[in-house]
Order: structure tokens, then sequence, then C-alpha cells
């Protein structure tokens, strides 16, 4: 289909037109902001720093936690901007780069969860063959296949998306650039790509939990047959961290992606979207860190090699 867009700009509706709440809402998505930034960061330096954390484990969740804070960036700055400034324009261009790299962190996260899910797996169910089976080499074709799975699906779809004709219609109703939202505007006719779009995003969800689900399943199977109670306790607070940011994520996006079109409210669908584009991303390095002994362990022996440096 040849591509007449005449639309240069796009006009996002943001999250709310009182000036009451502008000011309350920048304040809250910066501090926001700020934890994603320190807890993310801090996690991957943590781990960079303390040779303890140099495990197939916190390899993942270093992974994640730049995963989190890159698709939290393509949102988050944007959103305060227009609070902020008023200023709710975004080009052409800026709009389908917003969109790419959303759709890429965000697929790139749908399939590390599954990575992380296996390693958990081989943690607790085959515990001696865990050094033989997650080698440096099986985990980074699973951290490598992550990206680059997740950048093609955001490839596929914010090309197809920047394909279909804008004439006159520019203002999403949204406070980003998502692809729902974007391609509801175009005048083409758009139903095949809102259904590939649909059953591509399904699959890859369902398989990703069906990952997941199996996983857990025979995690939580050996975990009941476990006579030691602090075998068990130990399996058990291994995998609750995971598991957690597992039904954060899942249960946002399958709410936010894949119910039908004509249930969607716009309203509702904002709602989600925030807690999906910046609390999560806020939430795991918290979820992952305030459970974890290694983690808060790692934490207390840089803050003691800082006091004892700095005095």
């Amino acid at each position: 289909m040849e591509n007449t867009t005449e639309v240069s700009e796009f006009i996002l509706l943001g999250l709310t037109d009182d000036p009451e709440l502008q000011v309350p809402l920048f304040i809250m998505f910066a501090v926001i902001y700020l934890i994603t930034l320190i807890g993310n960061l801090g996690i991957m330096v943590l781990i960079l720093l303390d040779s303890r954390l140099h495990t197939p484990m916190y390899f993942f969740l270093s992974n994640l936690s730049l995963v989190d804070l890159c698709y939290s960036s393509a949102v988050t700055p944007t959103v305060m901007a227009g609070l902020l400034l008023g200023d709710k324009a975004i080009s052409y261009n800026a709009c389908a780069a917003q969109m790419f790299f959303f759709a890429a962190f965000a697929s790139v996260e749908n399939y590390l969860l599954p990575s992380m899910a296996y390693d958990r797996y081989v943690a607790v169910c085959r515990p001696l063959h865990y050094t033989t089976t997650m080698t440096t080499g099986v985990c980074a074709s699973l951290a490598i296949g992550s990206y680059v799975f997740g950048f093609l699906f955001a490839s596929i779809h914010t090309g197809d998306t920047f394909s279909l004709s804008f004439c006159e219609a520019n203002v999403v109703h949204h406070f980003f650039c998502d692809i729902p939202a974007v391609m509801v505007l175009s005048c083409s006719d758009r139903h095949v790509s809102e259904l590939v779009l649909r059953y591509a995003a399904s699959f890859n969800i369902c398989i990703a939990i069906v990952v997941i689900f199996i996983s857990y399943m025979f995690i939580f199977i050996t975990i009941l047959k476990m006579r030691s109670s602090s075998g068990y306790q130990k399996a058990l607070s291994t995998c609750a961290s995971h598991f957690t940011a597992v039904s954060i994520f899942y249960g946002t996006i399958i709410f936010m992606y894949l119910q039908p079109s004509s249930s969607h409210s716009m309203d509702t669908d904002k709602i989600a979207s925030v807690f999906y584009t910046m609390v999560i991303p806020m939430l795991n390095p918290l979820v992952y860190s305030l459970r974890n002994k290694e983690v808060k362990s790692a934490l207390r022996k840089v803050v003691l090699k800082a006091k004892l440096s700095l005095g």
C-alpha cells in the first residue's frame, strides 16, 4: 500500500487537561522516574561490582534492570515535559522512534522473564546440574535471543503502523505513541494490521506464559516434595521475587492488549498504561532487592566501602 501520509506531527492528549493536576502529576512522575533510575542503575552497578552476584540469576536480573530503565525512559520524560511545558505535540519521526523503543524493550522483557523462570527451574529442580546447564554460553544465547526477537517484533509492528496513511486526524488519545492508539488514527484500511498485531502479541505473550507456567509447576512440585524446612524456605524465597514481577507484568499486559478493541476505555487504558510504563520499572528493583539477602548484603558492602573511603 502506498504511503500517502500528510500528517507531520501528532498531538498527545496526555493524562489530563486540568491545570491544577498537572504540577502534582509532574512531581509524582518525577519521583517515580528518579526511583526507577536509582533502583535499576543501582542493581546493575551492584551486580557489576560484587563478584558473588556474577551468577546466571543476577545476569538476567541486570538485563531486566537495563530493559526496565530503557522502556521507562522512552515514555516518562516525554510525559513529564508535556505536564511541565504544556507542549503536547510530537513530530512524526519522534512518535515512530518512541513507539519503536517502547515496543522493543517491553518485548525484550517479555522474553527475559521466561528465561529467568527457566533459570529458577534448573536451580530448584536440577541443582546438581545447574552449573553445567546454565553455562555462560546458554545465558548469553537466551539474553541475545530476547533482544533480537524483541527488536524484530518492534521493527515489524512499528513499520506496519507507519506504512499506513494518516490524512487529517492526528490527536492521539494517549500520553505516548502506543501502537493501538496511533494505528486507530489511520485513514487506511487497518483491519489486517490490527489482526496481525493482536495475534502476534497474543502468540508471544502466550508462549512466554506457558514457559513460565510449566517452569513454576515443576518448581512447586519440587518444593512440596522437600523434607527440609530450610530447603523449602530457600527454594520458595529464590522464586518469590520473580513470580511477583511476572504476575504484575503479565497481568497488566493481558488487561491492556488482549481484550477486544470494543471493550477498550481510553481513560482505563491510560491508568493501566501508567502502571505498565512507569510503576512496574520502579517496582522491579524494589521487589528483587527487598526480598533478596545477597543483594542487600552487596549493598551494605558497597555502602561500607564508601564510608571508609570518605572517612
